[in-house]
């Protein structure tokens, strides 16, 4: 508890650095992002300071004149803690440590630190402990790091101070002994993956820019309980719900961690048998923050980062979310299939649903089935793993007439085609 308001307490200045290939908006929404960042991990913003540069300093990233600057405001203001919103080297890091004598971490220990804070699966504290290790290793030279300034607050959640004091030498024999842990964990969650594959479970995943909404979608589909919090990275671990569609189909859908724009490269590595779980997939919904002014920045970042995990490929149905905030006309910036909606509207949740199913039939073949009255168990099994569409009964031949659509792929699509060598089921031409 004590620890707890001792975060909540740190204050933090941040810093931004504008080059001319970022233009002025997308760097003030990037700067916003920090600052909701830093709330995330408990920190206060007393101020910000920025500087237009053609490239950073490679010594101190900011010019030494901004150096200078920062240090007054850090004395007049009490700053305890200085945000970058980048990427530091080990250089530039130890330089504007020793010049400040502050507590200075960067957008990537931040991001790190966050999710340090989020983990809950084992699998979840590996990934995290290890990517920060991989951020550390470099910038541990001897003493050039002043380890005493990482007393605690934020970017230090994790490995912790005296993981940070031992030699590099012990540091990778860590990381070796983590990415053993995490290929048992892999393996397990791959034959996971195999018997939900094995028992023909049509699979959707739920991808996003972080706090886009996608556990309070999750929860509001599956009526299950999710945590869903109104901050960044609410999300880390993988959960899988089961839900109904309107036909009575039952789809499995999974809530994946958020992205970013300059997700931490250590991050991406370490949480891809996490990311895997979207090229599992058989149709992804991708779900956007409509009321976020930035939000076409964050659609592209998140088709960038399918593309890194080879998921591009999949269908993928668009979901503006957060309706309710909007306060103009909106206009998707999806060429694809798209909807908007509330996920705290159940018409609108109902028209999500219907959406998915329209796009499961787009790829998904059409059948007609006989089924004879007392087989009430391939009826039952046509509702749950097959679109029904129609169901009428044929009082002449005492059998019951189904319509629908079942992926090519599942199993009783194959057994519904050794009926159709019997005779028993029609290709539908519609």
């Amino acid at each position: 508890m004590n620890e707890h308001s001792n975060i909540q307490e740190e204050k933090v200045l941040l810093v931004g650095l504008k080059t001319p290939h970022i233009n002025e908006e997308d760097f003030l929404y990037r700067m916003e992002e920090l600052e909701a960042l830093t709330k995330t991990a408990g920190g206060v913003v007393v101020m910000e300071m920025t500087q237009n540069r053609q490239k950073p300093d490679s010594a101190t990233y900011i010019g030494r004149g901004k150096v200078e600057e920062l240090e007054a405001v850090i004395e007049e203001k009490e700053v305890e803690l200085v945000i970058f919103n980048d990427e530091l080297s080990p250089s530039q890091l130890r330089n504007l440590s020793n010049q400040l004598d502050i507590k200075i971490i960067d957008r990537t220990q931040l991001i790190l630190d966050i999710f340090a804070r989020r983990a809950q699966s084992r699998e979840g504290k590996l990934q995290v402990e290890l990517a920060q290790l991989n951020y550390l290793l470099p910038r541990l030279r001897g003493q050039g790091l002043a380890l005493s300034r990482l007393g605690g607050g934020i970017g230090t959640r994790g490995p912790g101070e005296t993981q940070l004091e031992v030699d590099q030498r012990h540091i990778r024999s860590r990381m070796a002994d983590i990415r053993e842990q995490l290929e048992q964990v892999v393996s397990h969650r791959e034959r996971y993956r195999s018997r939900r594959k094995k028992n023909q479970a049509f699979q959707i995943a739920l991808v996003g820019y972080t706090n886009a909404g996608k556990s309070t979608l999750l929860h509001k589909l599956s009526e299950a309980e999710v945590y869903m919090e109104d901050q960044l990275f609410a999300t880390l671990d993988p959960t899988t719900k089961k839900i109904k569609l309107p036909s009575g189909m039952e789809v499995l859908l999974t809530d994946t961690v958020g992205f970013i724009q300059q997700l931490p490269t250590a991050l991406i590595a370490a949480f891809r048998s996490t990311l895997e779980e979207v090229k599992e997939a058989n149709l992804i919904l991708h779900v956007v923050d409509a009321s976020n002014p930035d939000y076409t920045n964050h659609e592209k970042t998140v088709y960038k980062l399918l593309e890194d995990l080879d998921a591009e490929n999949i269908p993928i149905l668009t979901v503006y979310n957060k309706r309710d905030l909007l306060t103009d006309d909106f206009f998707s910036y999806s060429t694809g299939a798209s909807t908007l909606i509330s996920a705290h509207d159940t018409s609108d949740l109902d028209k999500l649903k219907k959406k998915v199913e329209s796009i499961m039939e787009e790829n998904f073949s059409p059948y007609v089935v006989h089924i004879e009255a007392e087989e009430g168990k391939w009826l039952h099994r046509l509702q749950k793993e097959t679109i029904q569409t129609e169901q009428q009964f044929d009082e002449e031949n005492e059998c019951y007439i189904v319509r629908g659509y079942a992926t090519a792929e599942s199993a009783i699509y194959h057994e519904m085609q050794t009926r159709e060598n019997r005779g028993e089921v029609e290709t539908d031409e519609r």
